[in-house]
């Protein structure tokens, strides 16, 4: 294949043989393009360049000297160099490695790390303002604020200025009218505030300092260990890795820190702030672009010393990497299902680490199998913090059996639980309900002949929100207004919700508990981040009495004067057959359990089940969750299963059925079959149909021994899949939907 064949490039008149250099560009190609580098322009490997692709004018990097196999007579000149520091040789490694292991198209790799081409060019003057004079008479509160702020004589923006020295932007252009301050330009592409390692840390437990110093240590030598964080919640591991973090910028190293979901953020930016004296660098899918400028060009030129941010955020061009923490390492957001490259965040976070020769910190209350395994194996450092914080108590966890203690009909809070929420607002404490099920019921069924509401699209029941009287599809988006009549036997009013979602349980706690101040806390009613913030103020405010929340408020919180928590269906995660059902089902549960009793005040916990003796029930009950973990352990090595194996997850997807069939057929009949190696399938997709497209998927199980990846490019490399027709692999697949 040729290298214009995927790309129609419009005739360009012949460049003159010169020195030539591969340029890889930000699609889904699997190789660097030769080009031809102009007599004027000096091209090293890194470099941010343009070059001409498809008829535009593409940003692409410099990814080492041409092949030779293609005539450079045929070769296009390269257009433009960008006056910037070159992508690290590290960064480019990566790209190469994350494109080998998941078998994604290395130019799919390349477009994370080039998510923000725009910041490669020079950033546009900003209008800023600096101290004509250090001090004035006769000035007012606000004024003298605002040149204390500039005391250190940097220039900073109004609306920074007006921040930091908590006065209106009016203040600050009035002293500039009276000539307190002088108008400048400046370039900046950075935050302007530097952590402030002279802060005074928190008073660590020894427990802390050890972990610590370990940690520290790490950092000093400037090589790569990676470090199992492992403490129960609410046992101050934020704090301990701070230190870490410390360390690295006294070296003048950049470090990541790596969250699951950015609702976690903003509890975590309060605790950065008062550690470091300054927010981080953000990075997440809601940035805006000038927001993504700033930050990727921060990045890439090494002034951005601390970013915090989503999976993605591992993949921007660091100039100085030196620390890398995943916090929640466990928690399955890692995961990038979607899209052009399916990878672990987590996994090649220890990748990155490896290559860069740098520490990685692992954090969770509740780590993956995989990651205790490599602990148990030594392959990561365990550091163990058994106690909460400030000699707060760990919550009283009991289960209650709800073959038993039955709730009311049509009602789905038991009286063992509904007492113990009326015990906890009497005293003026504060309540959680938790259900990871947003919307009002999971499913409107008809009672006169049995049609349940079903997504057109996917192969999903619609669920129910009162919010507009709708049917929604949580898989695509699809949604209806819930319709009067039986859409199958058009007969009335027989349509039902079955089954609670967390409007449902807030429609019933508003019956059980008229006077309470009562709160749903999910990504319905929290749509964006501001919202949220100001939903989890009202919280620590002391202005809501019972939070109904789904996993958003799960992990990650710290809410002082909540004490009782109450989980409504504690079954829900242990349907379906999945490989880590019960594994997920204890982390979310003990990290919900996590909220509860964090300060003073003794945290209870309540566990509605109709399986009380499961062991899942009974490891959470009794703290047992070493014993929960080996007894997982064995049976995962008995099946052959990860982290005793080598999993590959093969989805074939399109809109017509019987060409996804075929496909799928074809693959199976040449899928690799051996003593150590086993393909199941191929068979229907749990989701079936997923947004309009058909789903098969086979799964490819090997020995630890085994190239899984060189095996499953040969084969499937051998068959010629319509373009119609589209073949997603998944290594090491976490999700099996």
């Amino acid at each position: 294949m040729t290298q214009s064949s995927l790309f129609q490039d419009q005739e360009a008149p012949a460049a003159s043989p010169g020195t030539c250099k591969r340029v890889l560009v930000p699609f889904p190609v699997g190789k660097a393009y030769d080009y031809i580098v102009p007599d004027d322009m000096d091209v090293q490997a890194g470099d941010y360049v343009t070059v001409p692709l498809s008829g535009r004018d593409i940003t692409g990097v410099v990814w080492g000297d041409a092949t030779g196999d293609v005539n450079p007579k045929k070769l296009k000149l390269m257009i433009w160099r960008y006056d910037f520091a070159p992508m690290p040789s590290v960064q480019r490694k990566f790209i190469d490695w994350v494109a080998d292991y998941t078998l994604a198209p290395k130019g799919s790799v390349l477009k994370m790390s080039l998510s923000a081409p725009s910041a490669l060019e020079p950033p546009k003057p900003i209008k800023a303002y600096k101290p004509k004079v250090s001090a004035a008479t006769g000035l007012s509160p606000q004024r003298k604020k605002v040149l204390e702020v500039l005391s250190d004589g940097l220039a900073r923006r109004p609306s920074e200025i007006a921040e930091l020295a908590g006065v209106s932007a009016g203040v600050v252009t009035g002293m500039a009218d009276k000539g307190l301050l002088e108008l400048v330009e400046i370039y900046s592409s950075a935050p302007c505030r530097k952590p402030d390692l002279s802060r005074p840390r928190a008073n660590l437990s020894a427990d802390q300092q050890i972990a610590a110093d370990h940690l520290c240590d790490q950092v000093r030598a400037g090589q790569y260990a990676a470090a199992l964080l492992d403490g129960v919640t609410g046992a101050g591991k934020t704090e301990t890795y701070f230190e870490a973090v410390a360390e690295a910028l006294k070296a003048g190293k950049q470090a990541l820190i790596l969250l699951p979901e950015i609702a976690l953020s903003n509890a975590f930016l309060e605790r950065f702030k008062s550690r470091f004296g300054c927010a981080p660098a953000l990075w997440h899918s809601h940035l805006t672009p000038a927001q993504r400028r700033k930050t990727w060009r921060g990045v890439a030129n090494g002034e951005t010393k601390v970013v915090v941010g989503a999976r993605s955020a591992l993949f921007l061009p660091y100039a100085d990497l030196g620390y890398i923490v995943v916090d929640e390492e466990h928690d399955p957001a890692y995961k990038q299902e979607d899209g052009g490259v399916i990878y672990h965040a987590r996994d090649m976070a220890v990748v990155r680490a490896h290559l860069g020769e740098i520490p990685v910190t692992l954090v969770s209350a509740t780590p993956s199998l995989e990651t205790m395994h490599n602990a148990w194996n030594g392959r990561y450092d365990h550091l163990h913090l058994p106690d909460r914080f400030g000699g707060a108590r760990l919550p009283e966890i009991e289960t209650i059996d709800m073959r038993t203690d039955k709730p009311e009909r049509q009602h789905f809070i038991s009286p063992t639980l509904k007492k113990a929420v009326i015990e906890t607002v009497r005293r003026g404490e504060q309540v959680l309900l938790f259900l990871n099920r947003r919307g009002y019921a999971p499913l409107t069924l008809c009672r006169t002949c049995g049609h349940r509401c079903e997504c057109p699209r996917c192969t999903a029941w619609l669920v129910e929100h009162k919010g507009g009287a709708n049917l929604q599809c949580h898989h695509c988006g699809f949604h209806m207004r819930r319709p009067l009549n039986c859409p199958e036997c058009d007969d009335k009013d027989s349509l039902a919700a079955c089954g609670p979602g967390v409007e449902r349980i807030y429609e019933e706690a508003k019956s059980y508990f008229p006077d309470a101040r009562i709160m749903v806390l999910a990504s319905d009613t929290a749509e964006d981040n501001d919202t949220l913030r100001a939903m989890l103020d009202q919280v620590r405010e002391g202005k809501v009495d019972i939070i109904i929340g789904t996993q958003i408020v799960a992990k990650g919180h710290h809410f002082p004067n909540l004490t009782c928590v109450g989980v409504i269906d504690a079954d829900l995660g242990l349907t379906g057959g999945e490989l880590r059902a019960a594994e997920r089902t204890y982390q979310l549960l003990h990290q919900v359990a996590g909220r509860a009793g964090r300060a003073e005040k003794t945290g209870h916990v309540y566990l509605q089940t109709f399986m009380p003796d499961h062991r899942i029930m009974k490891a959470l009950a009794h703290g047992a969750r070493d014993a929960f973990l080996e007894a997982e352990a064995h049976e995962r090595e008995q099946a052959h299963m990860p982290p005793y194996s080598r999993l590959a997850g093969i989805i074939i997807a399109g809109r017509e059925e019987f060409e996804v069939i075929e496909v799928a057929k074809a693959l199976g009949k040449t899928a690799p079959q051996g003593p150590t190696i086993q393909t199941l399938g191929p068979a229907p997709a749990p989701l079936a149909r997923l947004r309009g497209r058909y789903r098969y998927r086979l799964l490819v199980r090997a020995d630890k021994s085994v190239n899984i990846q060189k095996t499953i490019e040969g084969w499937i490399g051998a068959h010629k899949i319509p373009s119609n027709v589209r073949v997603y692999i998944d290594i090491d697949p976490q999700s099996f939907l």
